[in-house]
């Protein structure tokens, strides 16, 4: 059943208080859960968000206020336990910055989620700031927020953050069966881990309440519809929302898609993105091999594969200032699949630890331990998140064969990916079925999906799969790039789509392809004079098996 048959206006939806399941009845029906949030988005409609100082943006830039919104933690049970999320906003500037600053009509709220699942999206309206995001930032206020379980927004946790960061660390591409069997014993104690810090509350954090909690979120701002930004994990339950809420929507982007088929979650998405990310660890290589002259990595990609083996191999003998080892390694190339502007700097750290400087690495590398409160909530978001999200083999043997096999081609990735999701095999708590999201002619206002063809966190595939479910939904394309995460980045034709949809909501016809974006230039930093200190490298997030 669609939910607009079940949502009507905010004073129906009050009146279907008096209809909520009392608090001992376990009516999860969707109809139930459906009424469950037409209650409480009506209560954050008349409660509103009071935005004021956010408590840890005092020293940025811009305008940015924060405030709260209160959302069951059950929706059959609305009028139980609630929790806040935290949301932040920067208004509209209203001020065209091409046409020396005049006044343009202000068009709500623009709502973003960056990923993840897990990702903390508070600090998104400072995006603004930058050249590319100025039109949109005149026009729209700019909306981001901490999903329920990351940062401010009840935090989960599944283990001590003082624990969380175990490197230096190896990485075997074909682990023997001993280092399999710690593994497993490991990724059963992490679930168990989530099941007693979390208790009863970790079965309700999963995709379907994210879109439900968006869209109190919009109640709460006030839009009668809602206008929303989804990247990677974000284009998933953006997808659940329109399907669930077609009515709610006024304009939405998809960038960098996740598959939303229900068969696909989330199982074989982590199949088909450890499979990916081989092709895109060989654009990783062949641009340092042409880049040798800079790198002396190799003239090919196998020579440059060789390099990266020959210190895999030292990192596991001796880690790089006692904290980076292969594992380390692994992750920083892992986070240079994902964005290809992070190819110099990883070429830079590997051609240096080769020839005998181990700073570079040390500092792109290392697991920060002030930052682990931060890593170990988004871990335990991403985890509780797709484990709850779907049904997972619960036999080892699946795992062990299905990954065995796409070890032999595709070894990159795969078997951290593995690790990575494995505490699925063993969780504690009931599992959701995946909406089969869709939405046939004249359901759902047209929308925009943004694509890299060579994308390895979110397979192609998924951005064709999402199209032919959303009908009049258009497919821009930036064909032969893989960078993850296309709105507002460097490709002006993807921008210029992007902004012609939020501004017009004017779309190309039922697909468009821009040229690629230019390829990263290399560059060899010169080393710091003697007692200086060298200078900080970007920073390296994320976990493999994260969609992002």
């Amino acid at each position: 059943m669609r939910a607009a048959a079940l949502l009507c206006s905010a004073a129906g939806s009050l009146l279907l208080s008096s209809l909520a399941p009392a608090p001992d009845a376990e009516d999860r029906t969707e109809a139930a859960l459906m009424r469950g949030t037409a209650v409480a988005a009506a209560r954050a409609r008349a409660a509103g968000v009071d935005f004021g100082p956010c408590p840890d943006a005092q020293d940025l830039p811009g305008s940015m206020r924060c405030g709260t919104v209160s959302v069951p933690l059950d929706y059959a049970r609305p009028d139980g336990e609630q929790i806040r999320l935290t949301v932040s906003r920067a208004r509209a500037t209203r001020k065209d910055p091409r046409s020396g600053g005049r006044e343009v009509h202000r068009q709500g709220a623009l709502v973003h989620n960056p990923g993840g699942p897990g990702a903390n999206g508070l600090y998104f309206p400072l995006i603004g700031l930058l050249p590319e995001w100025k039109r949109i930032a005149a026009a729209y206020d700019l909306v981001g927020y901490a999903p329920r379980g990351v940062g401010p927004s009840a935090p989960l946790s599944c283990k001590d953050p003082k624990q969380f960061f175990q490197g230096p660390s190896l990485a075997p591409t074909h682990p023997s069966e001993a280092y399999k069997r710690e593994r497993v014993a490991r990724a059963k104690a992490y679930a168990r881990g989530c099941a007693e810090r979390a208790g009863g509350a970790l079965r309700h954090y999963h995709s379907l309440n994210n879109a439900r909690d968006l869209d109190v979120v919009r109640a709460a701002l006030g839009e009668e519809r809602l206008t929303f930004l989804g990247s990677s994990y974000g284009t998933y339950f953006g997808a659940v929302y329109a399907t669930l809420f077609p009515s709610h929507v006024r304009r939405m982007v998809f960038d960098s898609v996740v598959d939303p088929h229900p068969g696909r979650i989330w199982y074989r998405n982590n199949l088909a993105q450890s499979a990916a990310f081989e092709s895109r660890w060989r654009d990783v290589k062949e641009w340092i091999a042409r880049h040798h002259g800079v790198y002396g990595l190799g003239r090919t990609a196998p020579e440059v594969q060789r390099g990266y083996e020959r210190a895999s191999a030292r990192l596991a003998a001796a880690p790089a200032g006692g904290k980076v080892g292969p594992a380390q390694l692994r992750s920083a190339f892992l986070q240079a699949g994902y964005y290809d502007d992070q190819w110099p700097h990883r070429a830079h750290a590997l051609s240096a630890y080769l020839k005998g400087d181990p700073g570079p690495l040390v500092e792109q590398a290392q697991q920060y331990p002030e930052a682990a409160v931060e890593a170990e909530n988004a871990r335990a978001v991403y985890v509780a998140v797709e484990c709850n999200d779907a049904p997972w083999p619960t036999d080892w043997t699946v795992w062990d064969r299905d990954n065995t096999r796409l070890a032999r081609v595709a070894p990159f990735e795969t078997w951290d990916n593995v690790w990575a999701n494995l505490p699925c095999a063993f969780w504690p708590a009931p599992r959701q079925k995946p909406l089969d999201v869709g939405a046939g002619p004249g359901e759902l206002p047209p929308t925009l999906i943004l694509a890299a063809e060579r994308d390895a966190a979110t397979p192609y595939a998924g951005a064709l799969e999402l199209r032919d479910r959303l009908h009049g939904s258009v497919l821009v394309t930036e064909r032969n790039a893989g960078a993850h995460g296309l709105a507002g980045g460097p490709n002006a034709c993807v921008n210029g789509h992007l902004e012609a949809y939020l501004l017009e909501g004017r779309l190309p016809g039922r697909r468009a392809d821009c040229a690629p974006h230019a390829e990263p230039k290399p560059y060899a930093p010169a080393e710091p004079a003697p007692g200086e200190e060298r200078p900080a490298a970007p920073g390296v997030a994320g976990a493999a098996g994260a969609v992002g």
